[in-house]
């Protein structure tokens, strides 16, 4: 090796973290490196393996074995090692070396991390958890450099960040790293926005810091008068957490109530760590108003990740909300490593929360019966909601995701009292299969011998475990009737001497709208098909079948539609294409949008900002087409708006009078909910364009008793 640029990196690494690591480990792999010859072009590969171990142990918590097995792949990963790694350092460096060799081969395959590659990477957690945080630093390393990357990399790397990679880290509890893992990948995907949030943060840095300041000394004055060991930090959200807001609440910068978060961390023993978190509380619940709606307790009850620390919003000086997160080192290390930090504590107060986690993570894994795209869904949820605590009539403890039902509940007791659930009772009342279950609810769950699983329950449940039971009991039931449904027609056929051609019958079952031949044999079982009309579709039956030809991949589409007026360009096209407009987003003309390429052979227009878009553009890349309008025709188009207020018996009627002053505007339906004098309501209207829809919004808004509106 003529050059040693990446020992400059190693220095680094071994000073900074030598009371974390094995020196003579590391020595050896130094050692390793020398003895290889290794090329000039090793430099880089060997230096950003020593920023990725750097950042592996300073900011994820990981310690010696996940940091030679860092060190090694590069080594490993070229075949310039042959030893025996778990000989030569132990059998854990080993195993997770060969979780890193497994992310290799499924990225050699493909560079796009689609559902499928995903959920065979976090199969490795079965093996190692370590695996995956090593992914989730090296994602964080090339996330900080990515500048050096190509620039037509940049947004599927972004995107693909906060896609998978974020949310990952939030489940394993890696606040930190997923808050810049969003910032940054914001930073590449809306830059726009994203400069100007950090610009009006930049201006106005100087009075917040001053306010917040403000805020901490009487609080800091106080604490230490109670005897208490503590430090205080003040922070301002996250760039990310403050464009989701804005999103959210449909406001502006300016209209963000609570950019303001104080941490207060005390030094506490074990034994006094609840009560001191308390004590902090009741000091500045006594020094400020607090919002009682606005009170987390992960003291009690903590998240699935291991969580811990109380929250609560109070009104500051000058009337301005601020945050207060209120937690011990202990409890700050965890929020700030996350899993790794648990082994460090482990066995404080028992079996960890972490460790029922990844016995659920695997369930799900581990599911056969889940396909990619629902596999998906149930670990995005699992992702982002928070849990529910409820007990059994004995007191048994149960812990689901928040939204879970009492069907849900039913499944998590036993597959056989979910099947046979037909309500339940909660406090002497009777509840419903859809009952959404609450924080400290004790269920007695009721269940007939006569009731059986229906795919509506699809509908109602939420947990994997419940949905996967809910779909075998259905198929082996459906199993059961297409069993009996076959012999029936073969019983029949042979009766009229009539013989049985599989193809034929395949051929119009198709024709007559049914996706496979079971769905056909189930009707003919439940009696809902008239065998004797069947028989002479079956002989009247002698078309042959349409070829079937493969929707075209966005490069290749060249399909045209009727004739219409053409208002949109679609991949530079701007004549007679075939496109729809998506209904999941409503894009009327002035939006952003992108066209997607639908398995029909038609093109969905969709917004840029459309919920589904981050999706469809992590997992079908291939089939985006560019589409901007070309000119308004004077079209109307559906768009919903979410309207919110105080309840009030002429709101509607003013609504409404407001919208039918509109010559241009279309008011077609108008739905209202109320609940404690608040109302929300649903209007579908026709606008012909984004300046219309803003004009229209800001009319609402006018109306007396309205809150908020925005547009779904």
């Amino acid at each position: 090796m003529k050059t040693a640029s990446w020992f400059t990196h190693y220095k680094q690494l071994y000073q900074s973290c030598a009371h974390f690591i094995n020196g003579d480990m590391v020595q050896k792999v130094k050692l390793l490196y020398r003895e290889a010859d290794l090329p000039d072009s090793y430099n880089y590969k060997i230096s950003q393996a020593m920023q990725i171990a750097h950042i592996a142990i300073s900011e994820l918590g990981l310690g010696n074995s996940a940091t030679m097995a860092v060190l090694l792949f590069p080594l490993v990963k070229d075949k310039r090692y042959q030893g025996d790694i778990a000989t030569e350092f132990n059998v854990e460096v080993a195993t997770i070396v060969r979780g890193l060799e497994r992310i290799k081969q499924l990225y050699a395959k493909t560079p796009s991390l689609d559902t499928e590659n995903f959920r065979k990477l976090l199969l490795t957690l079965a093996e190692d958890v370590r695996v995956i945080m090593i992914m989730l630093a090296d994602r964080l390393h090339t996330m900080r450099h990515l500048l050096q990357k190509p620039a037509e990399k940049r947004q599927y790397i972004a995107r693909e960040t906060a896609f998978l990679y974020a949310p990952m880290a939030h489940r394993m509890g890696l606040y930190k790293v997923k808050t810049e893992m969003e910032d940054l990948s914001m930073k590449y995907t809306v830059p726009e926005i994203y400069k100007e949030i950090a610009h009006k943060l930049s201006e106005t840095k100087r009075e917040r810091d001053k306010y917040i300041e403000q805020f901490i000394e009487p609080l800091r004055q106080k604490l230490a008068h109670a005897g208490l060991t503590f430090t205080i930090k003040g922070r301002t959200k996250s760039i990310y957490s403050i464009w989701n807001k804005i999103k959210k609440q449909n406001t502006t910068f300016e209209g963000i109530y609570d950019l303001f978060a104080i941490r207060v961390i005390l030094d506490s023993p074990i034994d006094k760590e609840k009560a001191e978190c308390w004590q902090v509380y009741s000091i500045v619940a006594d020094m400020y108003t607090p919002n009682p709606k606005r009170l987390r307790d992960w003291l009690s009850n903590p998240k699935a990740n291991g969580y811990e620390s109380l929250h609560t919003t109070v009104m500051g000086p000058e009337g301005k909300w601020v945050e207060v997160q209120i937690r011990t080192n202990r409890m700050d290390e965890v929020a700030e490593k996350g899993v790794a930090a648990h082994w460090k504590y482990k066995g404080v107060q028992g079996e960890t929360t972490m460790d029922q986690w990844l016995k659920n993570l695997r369930e799900v894994l581990e599911n056969p019966e889940l396909s990619n795209n629902e596999y998906m869904d149930e670990f995005k949820l699992n992702l982002y909601d928070e849990e529910v605590f409820v007990f059994t009539p004995n007191g048994d403890l149960h812990k689901l995701p928040k939204g879970a039902t009492l069907l849900d509940f039913a499944f998590a007791i036993h597959t056989h009292v979910g099947s046979t659930c037909i309500g339940g009772k909660i406090g002497g009342k009777n509840v419903t299969l859809r009952y959404v279950l609450n924080n400290g609810d004790q269920i007695e769950v009721i269940t007939s011998p006569n009731q059986k699983p229906r795919r509506d329950w699809m509908n109602i449940v939420v947990t994997s475990k419940a949905k996967q039971k809910i779909r075998q009991v259905i198929k082996e039931t459906e199993t059961k009737q297409a069993n009996a449904g076959r012999e029936i027609l073969l019983r029949r056929f042979k009766n009229w001497k009539i013989e049985l051609d599989e193809s034929r019958l395949s051929r119009l079952a198709k024709k007559m709208g049914y996706k496979n031949l079971s769905d056909l044999y189930i009707e003919i079982a439940n009696e809902e098909i008239e065998v004797l009309d069947f028989r002479d579709k079956y002989l009247d039956f002698d078309k042959k079948e349409e070829p079937y030809t493969a929707p075209p991949k966005a490069d290749e589409y060249t399909g045209r539609g009727p004739k219409h007026e053409d208002i949109l360009i679609i991949n530079n096209e701007t004549k007679g294409v075939q496109y729809t407009m998506a209904k999941c987003c409503n894009p009327i003309f002035g939006d952003e949008i992108f066209g997607f390429v639908s398995v029909s052979g038609g093109i969905k227009i969709h917004r840029k900002d459309c919920p589904n878009a981050p999706q469809m553009i992590s997992r079908f890349g291939y089939r985006i087409v560019k589409a901007a309008w070309e000119a308004s025709s004077g079209q109307q188009h559906i768009c919903t708006l979410y309207v919110t207020g105080n309840d009030d018996l002429g709101i509607v009627t003013n609504i409404s009078s407001l919208l039918s002053k509109e010559k241009s505007v279309t008011l077609r339906s108008i739905s209202i909910n109320s609940d404690a004098g608040i109302f929300e309501g649903r209007l579908v209207v026709t606008v012909t364009d984004t300046q219309e829809l803003d004009r229209i919004i800001h009319k609402i808004r006018t109306v007396k008793g309205v809150q908020s509106v925005a547009r779904l």
